[in-house]
């Protein structure tokens, strides 16, 4: 059956495309294991594979699901359980220019944001004090100071570029998240227990820092190395200019 194609985002790229018949498949299987207690079941798959052809990368995930007949058929009905077989995690592919500590620790957290929120949330907490002493030079024993003497350095203009008041302001705003809020003041390590929602939201956070400090900043100094460069190139080519134009000169007094 042919589908509608639809707008996706691969998880491994991070590349916007559509999906068409040629790069997606979904089958469904009815298991004949007489009623389970879920009622008539099966399990059902689909597959993307990315267009991107650098990337070409298979995303797969796999349903068990409740079934019922339609037109004389088994069909798939309504899911019970999923499982993202690849890529193994929600992480999105992050430049290698951020520390590896901080891309591990944010990809860890995707990897068990549903089997285990409170776990995630500890690993973002952490990822998030990382960045801000590693991006913003700023260490305290509490992750609330941190915070709070971010808040200081962007109101007095010393804050690393990139860091503006609304990111403070996205970074305080988790502290009033249920569970997360209420052990920002306490040691990053402690578990704290949270829902998926309260988890995803800080990794969400993570991304966006992610974005608004190492990307914009690598981004920066690209177009300024190259702006320099092309200043120093376009110098080059003056002074070569001028020691020609002196040889020239030199060739016809001497003549």
């Amino acid at each position: 059956m042919a589908i509608n194609p639809f707008e996706w985002q691969c998880s491994f790229c991070n590349q916007h495309q559509v999906v068409t018949d040629s790069t997606f498949a979904k089958s469904f299987k009815k298991l004949y294991l007489g009623k389970p207690r879920a009622g008539d079941v099966g399990v059902s798959f689909y597959a993307i594979r990315c267009a991107n052809p650098s990337c070409n990368e298979l995303t797969l995930t796999f349903s068990y699901v409740t079934a019922k007949v339609h037109n004389g058929d088994w069909v798939e009905n309504a899911e019970l359980q999923s499982w993202r077989l690849l890529p193994d995690s929600y992480a999105k592919p992050q430049p290698d220019y951020i520390p590896i500590a901080l891309r591990d620790d944010y990809r860890e957290a995707c990897l068990i944001r549903d089997k285990s929120p409170k776990s995630a949330a500890t690993l973002a907490r952490r990822c998030l004090q990382g960045m801000i002493r590693d991006f913003c030079g700023i260490s305290k024993s509490r992750l609330v100071d941190e915070i709070n003497t971010l808040r200081e350095r962007v109101e007095d203009g010393s804050a690393p570029k990139g860091v503006e008041p609304e990111t403070v302001e996205a970074i305080d705003a988790i502290r009033g998240i249920g569970n997360i809020g209420a052990h920002m003041e306490r040691d990053i390590s402690l578990i704290v227990d949270v829902d998926p929602g309260e988890a995803q939201a800080l990794i969400e956070l993570i991304e966006m820092l992610f974005e608004e400090w190492y990307v914009a900043r690598h981004v920066r100094d690209e177009k300024l190395t190259r702006v320099k460069m092309i200043a120093a190139e376009k110098a080059a080519a003056i002074q070569a200019g001028k020691a020609q134009m002196a040889q020239q000169k030199l060739a016809t007094t001497t003549d």
